[in-house]
């Protein structure tokens, strides 16, 4: 059993993870959420467009304008705090690496950390163990928070995935997280460069193989850019083509921008494996 706050996901279920950047200066939406309102009013419609969880960020990934914890807490915990009030039941996600933002995030209603920085803050763990929380342990090759892999070499990328995830898996529960809480993702373009994000994706069984539930971050990124050699506002079919793969080799939890072609492809990819009923069958009976 995989459990996100209240959600308790069957075996078979795949969870969308609606991205909500409270940053005035995110690679994709460019600021469209930073104010209060907005950020609530696109939790409203991705709720409504089918996302089973919503993952709140306060400092986007790439270099920029540095951020501290103060500030990153005032980006995300009136946020949080509106979308429990607003949602009582709704699964929310925190992404930070750092253990004092997470505190006072999941004090104002959240239910996962998403650390998306390989556990560069060791007492992450701890401070969602203390919560009663989840945790994403993501794989970064070991690179600080927001900095860009150059020249990045693995002699296998996926085994290195393999060890890193685990290891700060088997140190969350350590440490005291519900082992049904914990997630793994390969982290792709993290630490990565195009080649190594698409063998993470051709190899992804072999992460799900350790039996930890997979969340993967594909959306819009660089690695589906360059493999198609297209701008930010043309990767939506690169996206749905590597998310419908990842479903197939067993990815659980996926963390999107485009909330209902997601949702589509995964129920789509659903009822081809047979976890998913379709909608209608009146073809070939009238």
């Amino acid at each position: 059993m995989l459990r996100l706050g209240r959600l308790d996901v069957p075996d078979g279920g795949l969870v969308v993870m609606a991205i909500v950047n409270r940053t005035p200066d995110s690679f994709y939406d460019r600021g469209a959420t930073y104010e209060l309102a907005a950020a609530v009013e696109r939790v409203d419609r991705v709720v409504d467009e089918g996302a089973d969880v919503v993952d709140v960020g306060g400092v986007k990934a790439a270099p920029g304008e540095e951020v501290d914890a103060a500030e990153e807490i005032r980006r995300t915990v009136d946020l949080v705090a509106a979308i429990r009030a607003a949602h009582p039941d709704l699964p929310i996600s925190i992404d930070t690496w750092r253990a004092e933002v997470a505190r006072e995030v999941l004090a104002a209603g959240a239910d996962v950390v998403n650390d998306a920085w390989g556990g560069v803050d060791p007492e992450l763990a701890h401070v969602a163990a203390a919560a009663g929380a989840g945790i994403v342990c993501t794989h970064a090759g070991g690179l600080p928070p927001r900095t860009r892999p150059h020249r990045v070499q693995y002699d296998d990328v996926l085994a290195d995935v393999v060890a890193r995830t685990t290891a700060l898996a088997d140190a969350a529960v350590a440490a005291g997280v519900d082992p049904e809480r914990v997630l793994v993702d390969p982290g792709h373009d993290f630490g990565k460069n195009t080649r190594h994000s698409l063998e993470a994706t051709r190899r992804l069984g072999e992460l799900v193989a350790t039996g930890w539930p997979v969340l993967v971050a594909l959306s819009n990124k660089d690695f589906v850019g360059e493999t198609l050699d297209v701008p930010l506002e043309q990767r939506l079919t690169g996206t749905l083509a590597a998310t419908a793969v990842s479903a197939w080799l067993g990815a659980r939890v996926f963390r999107a921008h485009d909330v209902a072609a997601t949702r589509q492809t995964l129920d789509m990819v659903a009822a081809i494996r047979g976890d998913r009923p379709p909608a209608r069958t009146t073809r070939g009976l009238a």
